[in-house]
């Protein structure tokens, strides 16, 4: 009973001078010092439609290129150009040898001449009442058709000579003396001066350009403009990707086969602007300070491309809001501003 009695005597002096301490010093709280204005001058968070650029790999193309291949059957008895030569159109570049077709000219000359002594004798004997008209007017339609299978034998005749189709380079050469051609097999290569033009794959997830809008294409470093003369609406099932022709400006410095880069835009998008002097940095943050009701507000903001002497926010801003251009040093978060004359 006395240890009960004598630990609530403890616990009440305990209580006692608790109370007492509390209460011989009384809290002071200090209201935080109003910081002067500050003076300074405000910009307008701009909101501009962007269109981001995705680089697609292209190949730069002669506009004007054939891939020349042999019309008949017979052997090469002469191939005269070599790789890299220029040539001018109709110029002889390889001669075939087709006895063949020599012996069905023959023929074929042979046949006409036979048809126009027939015609000739049956018109006679019907101007002296010997014929039929009938048996002239059959020579005559024989007569024609020997024509036409002799000009038809000599044409594939001149098929024999493979000219150069227009005035350009060869770029390849698939034949040498001795060889046998054939229908389809390709001889030659050639390429037009001065007008080349970009093959690119563009996929079928991003958007068609209108036909006669530029791009910006890069080769090595420099910047060209092309703008766009072919567009695939359809897309290549293997690949997904549809093909677009874009014309190069005749004077570019450019060779056929090269590897360039397109800048394919992708679907448009809005973003917001600041100037780059509004954004300050404070150790691995970005940051800017918003004018609201006259006073600074600070903002962490995530920033993306610089543009010229702007700065593209991607986040912590909304458009119209006022932000502080070149803060100063002391400038806090609530502090009231005003506008620098």
């Amino acid at each position: 009973m006395r240890t009960h009695r004598l630990r609530f005597n403890l616990l009440a002096l305990a209580s006692t001078l608790l109370l007492v301490g509390c209460g011989g010093s009384e809290a002071t709280t200090s209201p935080r010092e109003e910081l002067p204005p500050a003076a300074v001058t405000f910009a307008t968070v701009e909101s501009a439609t962007f269109v981001p650029r995705q680089e697609l790999p292209g190949t730069i193309r002669a506009q004007q290129r054939a891939t020349i291949s042999a019309k008949v059957l017979g052997t090469v008895t002469a191939a005269d150009f070599a790789i890299g030569v220029e040539v001018a159109t109709g110029d002889v570049l390889v001669t075939l040898s087709a006895d063949e077709l020599n012996a069905r000219v023959a023929q074929a000359r042979a046949a006409l001449d036979l048809a126009n002594r027939e015609y000739a004798r049956e018109t006679d004997l019907l101007r002296q009442g010997a014929t039929a008209q009938e048996t002239v007017n059959r020579l005559a339609d024989n007569r024609r058709i020997a024509d036409a299978n002799l000009d038809q034998v000599a044409a594939q005749l001149a098929y024999t000579q493979v000219v150069a189709p227009f005035a350009g380079v060869i770029t390849a050469r698939h034949v040498e003396p001795g060889d046998l051609a054939s229908p389809g097999l390709p001889l030659f290569a050639i390429e037009g001066r001065g007008a080349f033009e970009v093959e690119v794959a563009v996929p079928d997830s991003l958007p068609l350009v209108p036909l006669g809008d530029e791009l910006t294409v890069i080769h090595r470093e420099n910047r060209l403009m092309a703008h766009v003369r072919e567009a695939s609406p359809a897309a290549d099932p293997a690949s997904r990707t549809r093909l677009v022709v874009l014309a190069l400006p005749r004077s570019s410095d450019v060779r056929s086969g090269q590897y360039v880069r397109v800048h394919w835009p992708v679907a448009q998008r809005n973003q917001l602007k600041v100037p780059s002097t509004a954004i300050t940095r404070f150790g691995q943050m970005d940051r800017v300070f918003v004018e609201s009701d006259g006073r600074a507000t600070l903002r962490l903001v995530r920033i993306g491309a610089r543009q010229d002497d702007r700065t593209v926010v991607l986040a912590g801003l909304n458009a119209g809001e006022r932000v502080v251009l070149n803060p100063p040093t002391g400038l806090r978060d609530g502090q009231s501003l005003i506008l620098d004359q």
